[in-house]
């Protein structure tokens, strides 16, 4: 039975309402699809991917507009300089362990081949965070067709969170870690974030503003601690359905950034914080000689904003309150939040 999330423990974050679903498929047309593989033999797995459709099989021909922002560039994320260049985002986006984020890259191409995508050549995205803490990950056992059964498993219902997909074997604020997602909805439209979360030092954590990693310290849940305080990573995914340019899409990405040092996260040296956010509300058809598009008016972007960093703060939230304790390689253990040391937490301060 998967754990709760956020606000089913009674706790909110933020002033904005969030969507139907709270997760990044609140955006219409947004899907998103896991592939996870946990084994024990012959080697010690705790890995998989996600995939994050844009829109459907369409955005093989119907682009969108994207945007990238590094927050510390201690990892990968394939495709950013052609996003740089032209600002356009058109095929599905995947999240997998660091090991296999080639063999992942190349998956999507093939996922195009298959779906007769009609480019010459395909330059997707496919970003990484580490779990060779947990998992065997230099055994390589991600594939091809684990990445692409993601990539059709995709839906716009309800997104899996915690130790799924890409996420499985993930670590955050020194509890388990792995996918998390949430949405806001301002001015009409809608903005949501899906997280990959395996970072952070525990007495950073910070929920509503409440210190919930010193008050639960490894005194009272043991932590896993033996790398760099600051070592791990992040991958934000923002989607919104406003009309934004390439430029207003790089903006919105870099308001991760606030929400991520919301929960506690620093972009420490080690760390690779890499964000990028697509908008649904324009598209741009491969072939066409001239495209109609719209923009949000710079001065209502702040609200845009503020919903980018509010999502992405409970995407994070969210991954770390669904995922359950985890036993991996060497047997090592790294333990989930628990639920009712949250709360307590919470009630100490009035919250």
């Amino acid at each position: 039975m998967a754990r709760a999330r956020l606000r089913d423990l009674g706790i909110t974050t933020g002033a904005l309402p969030p969507g139907a679903l709270n997760a990044i498929t609140d955006v219409a047309g947004v899907k998103v699809g896991v592939a996870t593989l946990i084994r024990d033999a012959p080697h010690v797995v705790r890995t998989g991917v996600t995939a994050i459709w844009p829109r459907g099989e369409e955005i093989w021909q119907e682009y969108c507009f994207a945007g990238i922002h590094s927050f510390n560039g201690n990892g990968e994320m394939t495709g950013i300089p052609w996003i740089a260049e032209q600002g356009l985002l058109g095929a599905p986006i995947c999240i997998t362990n660091t090991w296999s984020v080639g063999v992942v890259r190349d998956a999507i191409s093939a996922a195009a081949l298959k779906a007769g995508a009609t480019q010459n050549f395909h330059l997707p995205v496919a970003a990484e965070t580490y779990d060779g803490w947990l998992s065997e990950s230099e055994q390589f056992p991600v594939t091809t067709a684990l990445a692409i059964a993601a990539i059709e498993a995709a839906t716009d219902g309800p997104v899996p969170e915690g130790n799924v997909g890409g996420g499985t074997g993930m670590i955050c604020h020194e509890f388990k870690g792995g996918t998390g997602t949430a949405s806001r909805v301002v001015d009409g439209f809608t903005v949501g974030a899906l997280v990959q979360a395996n970072y952070g030092a525990r007495d950073l954590l910070r929920v509503d503003g409440v210190p919930v990693g010193r008050m639960i310290g490894p005194e009272v849940v043991p932590s896993h601690r033996v790398a760099p305080r600051e070592a791990g990573s992040i991958i934000v995914v923002l989607a919104t359905d406003a009309p934004l340019l390439p430029i207003q899409c790089q903006r919105l990405a870099r308001r991760a950034t606030t929400g991520l040092a919301w929960v506690g996260g620093i972009g420490g040296n080690g760390s690779g914080d890499i964000f990028i956010a697509f908008s649904t509300g324009n598209t741009v058809r491969q072939g066409d000689t001239l495209s109609d598009v719209r923009m949000v008016a710079p001065e209502a972007m702040t609200n845009l904003f503020q919903a980018a960093a509010e999502a992405t703060e409970e995407a994070i939230l969210n991954a770390i309150c669904a995922a359950e304790t985890m036993t991996g390689r060497e047997g090592r253990v790294v333990h989930a939040l628990p639920h009712d040391l949250l709360v307590k937490a919470m009630e100490a301060y009035r919250r």
